[in-house]
């Protein structure tokens, strides 16, 4: 079988750029995502700049039975994943009372139900051959009650939650686990869950997500668990944890709202 990296949500944005730390690093690649046409340039481009084989793979994750179709398919192509990085995700922004429940019931889908059922189809592999690499895209969110975004920030806590414990179940076994928090990010992420009038994206200056990337991708190789990217990321997560909940909750909620 030969080696591959998979990167879930790698038409654009950090998967993208994530996707391109490892063609440098001469790492042949398999490209996920929904756009085929924006998958399609990425492999043109990636394998002309690096020389590496790149596959794409049009797959909607935020369906059910996505995730096993694309394992099935890697399987019939007799690849092994040695690097996994679970990328897609999305996130909506308004009440949970009033919300579009489709939407949040194929983001739960996405966030939760398709990044635990690929780690579960891939692990086992790694496991058996004594090394391999996964990152879980979390978010600063991961480590917050969420108002305005409820579904969303849980999905988040979720991730985190799941790479610990992760982490600790495969000491010793050469496969590492890092979950990727940074908090908001210069990406097509803010159109996609209506936050373009929220004071989250205007109050604080975003990160890029070539930044963000690079910082994962390094915290990844070295095999640590926890890549919170940015000096006040990080002073905020710390506070969190001596923070009553309820006040974190409305401080959030007054960040979210809309102008």
């Amino acid at each position: 079988m030969s080696n591959f990296a998979l990167v879930t949500g790698a038409s654009g944005g950090i998967g993208l750029d994530l996707a391109r730390l490892l063609a440098k690093d001469k790492h042949d690649l398999v490209l996920v995502a929904r756009s085929e046409d924006k998958l399609k340039e990425a492999k043109s481009s990636i394998e002309k700049e690096f020389g590496v084989n790149v596959k794409i793979i049009i797959a909607d994750l935020s369906l059910p039975e996505a995730a096993t179709q694309l394992y099935d398919e890697i399987q019939k192509e007799k690849i092994h994943i040695d690097i996994l990085i679970n990328n897609a995700g999305y996130g909506d922004f308004g009440s949970f009372a009033s919300c579009d429940w489709t939407k949040q019931e194929r983001m739960i889908n996405l966030n939760v139900l398709s990044l635990s059922k690929i780690t579960h189809y891939f692990l086992p592999a790694m496991i058996k051959s004594g090394h391999g690499k996964i990152m879980n895209l979390g978010s600063i969110a991961s480590f917050l009650p969420g108002p305005m975004m409820s579904t969303y920030y849980a999905t988040k806590a979720y991730v985190l939650s799941f790479s610990c414990s992760l982490a600790n179940e495969l000491k010793g076994t050469g496969v590492t686990i890092t979950a990727l928090c940074p908090g908001p990010v210069d990406t097509g992420f803010v159109a996609a869950a209506a936050l373009e009038g929220s004071k989250l994206f205007h109050s604080f200056k975003p990160m890029t997500s070539p930044d963000v990337a690079a910082y994962g991708y390094r915290r990844m190789m070295k095999g640590k668990l926890l890549a919170i990217p940015g000096t006040m990321n990080k002073l905020m997560v710390t506070s969190v944890r001596f923070s009553p909940r309820k006040l974190v909750a409305f401080i959030v909620r007054k960040v979210q709202e809309k102008r």
